[in-house]
């Protein structure tokens, strides 16, 4: 007999967070996420400060068979002027009923909670945290901060009665098989933007906190119209540069500055998912840790996590010294590897740009939406 539960208690949470290392116990590809991490971005993250979300595990006697969580995003709707609701960390058996069951129970707590538009995912959270359901690109690891999920999942997403909201890209390079022209550009690039006093330096890990205040503004600014796209406030701003202080590199972490005003900025992260993949159930404890610091230097491949101008400082070649000055300390450092992305499939701008330096579009994935 299935039936769904609400998560409430830190055991509960614990099997929630669990329930994936077992689903893909066999699967070479799975990636865990670090446990530590997934039980603060579900309890302590600032998000649930204005925000609230649900929890729900379904059991098939008194085995876990699936999880989900209901999401209320007031920031997302009160932004886009809507009255929407998501689903996040959806994980299940290839069982219809049961992923059913969970989606009907994250609906009905939407719509007590007074969800009356859209019911979107996968969002874990908002498109400022991992989201979309992969559908194309199952032959590779996910890299830092990717989704990954079995194929099967679309089939039960879709007999649901969800339909594509919108696709999302990620980017492949391999060895050195891209276009170096804007790393041999790269001086004449930034000698036309020094002519507007526009330089490209790295960011300054001593001034952090003054760099994340800056920062946070170009962030919210340069995506603004992105699809889904929710600002983040100053606290969750604050929580996101915390974390990733913690793993990147000043090498790859670029601002585009002029005259004390930052314009633009570009991150590459290492991709820790070659660690963290060796990480059982993803406790850092008790050996989990000597793996991730001693295995650092091993890592073959960074991520292209974020790199956005704001509006009005856009083709003056700026997007080209960033990537220009990314590529050049990827090969000086001696990666294989590189990723970017994800993009939004009609940001025709940006693709077209990663096409020409021989991005290779390798993993699509999709956010769903259904009229509550």
């Amino acid at each position: 007999m299935k039936k769904i539960i609400p998560v409430n208690s830190t055991k509960e949470l614990t099997a929630f967070i669990d329930f994936p290392h077992d689903l893909y116990q066999d699967d070479p590809n799975y990636v865990p996420e670090l446990f530590i991490a997934q039980r603060d971005l579900l309890t302590k993250h600032p998000f649930h400060k204005h925000n609230q979300l649900q929890c729900f595990l379904a059991y098939d006697g008194n085995q876990i068979v699936g999880r989900i969580a209901a999401i209320l995003n007031n920031s997302h709707n009160e932004y886009n002027h809507v009255n929407d609701g998501f689903f996040g960390f959806f994980d299940c058996i290839n069982d219809q009923e049961t992923a059913n069951l969970l989606f009907n129970e994250a609906a009905k707590w939407l719509e007590n909670k007074g969800v009356t538009d859209k019911f979107i995912g996968p969002v874990n959270f908002s498109t400022n945290e991992a989201c979309g359901l992969l559908i194309e690109g199952f032959d590779s690891p996910p890299v830092l901060m990717f989704t990954y999920n079995a194929p099967y999942y679309a089939n039960l997403i879709g007999n649901f009665g969800f339909t594509k909201q919108i696709d999302l890209i990620a980017w492949n390079w391999k060895g050195q098989a891209y276009d170096d022209k804007s790393v041999r550009l790269l001086d004449a690039l930034q000698e036309r933007l020094k002519r507007s006093n526009i330089i490209i330096r790295k960011v300054n890990l001593k001034n952090f906190k003054q760099e994340t205040i800056n920062l946070r503004e170009v962030y919210n600014n340069a995506w603004d119209k992105n699809t889904g796209f929710v600002p983040l406030s100053d606290e969750e701003f604050d929580y996101l540069a915390k974390d990733l202080k913690l793993i990147l590199d000043p090498d790859f972490c670029l601002i585009a500055e002029q005259e004390g005003k930052i314009v633009g900025f570009g991150i590459a992260l290492p991709d820790y998912n070659e660690i963290f993949k060796t990480i059982k159930r993803g406790r850092l404890l008790p050996t989990g840790i000597f793996k991730l610091l001693f295995n650092k230097s091993k890592i073959t491949g960074i991520r292209i996590y974020a790199l956005g101008v704001i509006e009005g400082y856009r083709k003056l070649g700026i997007e080209a010294c960033l990537y220009g000055t990314i590529i050049k300390e990827y090969k000086r450092k001696g990666y294989t590897t590189a990723d970017a992305g994800w993009t939004l499939e009609n940001n025709d701008m940006i693709n077209k740009a990663i096409l020409a330096i021989k991005g290779n579009p390798y993993k699509t994935f999709r956010i769903y939406e259904k009229v509550i």
